[in-house]
């Protein structure tokens, strides 16, 4: 399989906080069982019930730098004192496998892989309206005003990079953007 070919089937889906990545994959994973989720590497300790190579990765802080040096990542952040990332090896053993990857990340991280990864196509996934977004976004009953309040500021500037992105999914109607994401992931 040429390297161009394995590379095509490498998706990745960003989209704002509670345009719902999480609820989209996990309904995609059901029904798609040959794709596989990238797990991400992390600096953060465990917590109860997770499992290295499961959840994630769970790397000390210089061996989480070893592999940034070594460019063992497509992409990597810092939050909150932790870092994460997407570690490369595992993703090339699947696509050189011809197995389905998919990247559920962040808005960086997606800018991360199109200058490291290319090839891989990438798909921005938007709410019905803004006004939708926020009601989701406060429906959850579980942030304090000010978290919510960046959550919205943060949205404002994703909503607002769609256009360097593939395709565009519009998550209104869940079955209705489930479709199409198989369709744009050659899966339908």
């Amino acid at each position: 399989m040429a390297l161009t070919d394995r590379r095509a089937r490498l998706v990745l889906l960003t989209g704002p906080s509670g345009v719902g990545k999480g609820t989209l994959v996990a309904r995609l994973l059901e029904r798609h069982p040959e794709v596989w989720l990238s797990i991400s590497a992390t600096t953060r300790s465990p917590r109860d019930g997770e499992q290295h190579g499961v959840q994630y990765f769970f790397h000390s802080r210089p061996s989480f730098d070893e592999l940034v040096a070594q460019g063992g990542l497509l992409e990597w952040a810092e939050f909150a004192g932790n870092c994460y990332g997407t570690p490369r090896q595992p993703v090339m053993q699947r696509l050189d496998a011809g197995t389905p990857v998919l990247l559920e990340i962040e808005l960086e991280g997606a800018r991360q892989v199109r200058r490291s990864f290319p090839e891989a196509f990438q798909i921005f996934l938007a709410p019905p309206s803004f006004e939708e977004l926020e009601r989701r976004i406060r429906g959850r009953g579980t942030e304090s005003q000010d978290a919510i309040q960046k959550r919205l500021d943060r949205a404002r500037a994703e909503l607002a990079a769609q256009k360097e992105f593939d395709a565009v999914v519009v998550n209104d109607d869940l079955d209705t953007a489930l479709t199409e994401l198989e369709r744009l992931m050659n899966l339908a």
